[in-house]
C-alpha cells in the first residue's frame, strides 16, 4: 500500500467517521500499518476494495473506526505539563476540594489508552503532594473507546522505553520487575478506575476538578464534534476545575475557559 492511497482512503473514511484528516498528517503511517493487517485479515487486494466493502458491511466501519484509534503515550509525557501540574494545579485544587469538604480530589484522564497518563498522576500525587493533603484521596477515573489498550492499562506493565522519563529514583519506588518488564505497584494502581467509555456517547457520573483531554477530542475530532464534546466534558469539571488540553490544541471559540498557562494547555473551567 502506498502512502498516497493510504492517503487517499483516510482522506476519503476519516470525515464518515467524525475524524479530522489534519489529526492524522504526522501519525498516518500508524493507522494505514493497520489498515494493510485488516486487508490481508479480510484477503482483499486493496483499498479500493475495502472501500467497496464498507460500503456494503456497516459494521466493518466499526473496525475502521478501531482501527484509527491512535495512541502514543509515555510516563511524564511533556514533562513540563507534569512540573505544572505537580508544583501548581493540583495544589490548588486540592485546596478547593478541602474547603468545601471534599475527602476526595477527582480527576478524569479522557483517551487514557494504556494507561500511563492515569498512572503518572496517581505517581505525582502520591510520591509529590499526597503527605501534604492526608485527609484527601485522590480518585482518577480513566475511560477510552478501546478495549484492546484497556487490557493493557490493567495489566499495568511496561517497557523500560516507556519508562525513561521518570524522575530519578521512582523507577525502584513505583516499579516492580515482571516478566521482562515494570509493572506498576499496586498501592499507585489502587487509585485508577479504568473504563470503557466514549466520551462522544456517554459521560461519567459527578464532578472533577481535573480534567485531561489530552491529543484526543482536540486532535482527531472534526470541528462541529469537538465543540460538541468539549461542552458535553465541561458539564464534568467543577467550576474552577481545570482542563488540560495538549498543547499544540486549539479550543473551539466560545469555550468556557480561561488560560491558567496557554502554552502548555492549562485552563481553568470559567463558566459563564
Amino acid at each position: 500500500m502506498s502512502d498516497a492511497r493510504c492517503l487517499a482512503f483516510l482522506q476519503w473514511a476519516l470525515p464518515r467517521l467524525g475524524l479530522r484528516w489534519l489529526g492524522y498528517r504526522r501519525v498516518r503511517g500508524q493507522a494505514c500499518k493497520r489498515i494493510q493487517r485488516r486487508l490481508v485479515q479480510l484477503g482483499l487486494p486493496d483499498l479500493a476494495t475495502y472501500g467497496a466493502r464498507l460500503e456494503a458491511d456497516p459494521a466493518e466501519w466499526k473496525v475502521l473506526e478501531r482501527l484509527c484509534v491512535i495512541t502514543i503515550s509515555r510516563f511524564f509525557r511533556d514533562r513540563r505539563v507534569w512540573d505544572a501540574l505537580r508544583d501548581e494545579v493540583l495544589p490548588a485544587q486540592a485546596e478547593a476540594a478541602l474547603a468545601a469538604g471534599d475527602e476526595e480530589l477527582r480527576c478524569w484522564s479522557i483517551g487514557c489508552a494504556s494507561g500511563e497518563e492515569a498512572y503518572t498522576l496517581s505517581l505525582l500525587w502520591t510520591l509529590g503532594l499526597a503527605d501534604r493533603y492526608p485527609g484527601l484521596r485522590l480518585r482518577i477515573l480513566a475511560t477510552d473507546v478501546d478495549e484492546h489498550v484497556l487490557a493493557r492499562a490493567r495489566a499495568a506493565e511496561y517497557t523500560a522505553a516507556s519508562l525513561r522519563e521518570l524522575p530519578t529514583g521512582w523507577l525502584e519506588r513505583a516499579f516492580e520487575a515482571h516478566d521482562g518488564s515494570f509493572r506498576v505497584r499496586e498501592r499507585f494502581r489502587a487509585a485508577v478506575e479504568l473504563r470503557r467509555e466514549d466520551v462522544r456517547r456517554a459521560l461519567p457520573d459527578g464532578l472533577f476538578r481535573v480534567v485531561l483531554c489530552r491529543n484526543v477530542v482536540l486532535t482527531y475530532f472534526e470541528e462541529a464534534s469537538q465543540r460538541e464534546t468539549l461542552a458535553r466534558i465541561l458539564t464534568r469539571l467543577a467550576p474552577g476545575g481545570v482542563l488540560i488540553a495538549g498543547r499544540h490544541e486549539r479550543l473551539p471559540s466560545g469555550a468556557p475557559l480561561e488560560p491558567l498557562d496557554a502554552q502548555l494547555g492549562i485552563h481553568r473551567h470559567a463558566p459563564t
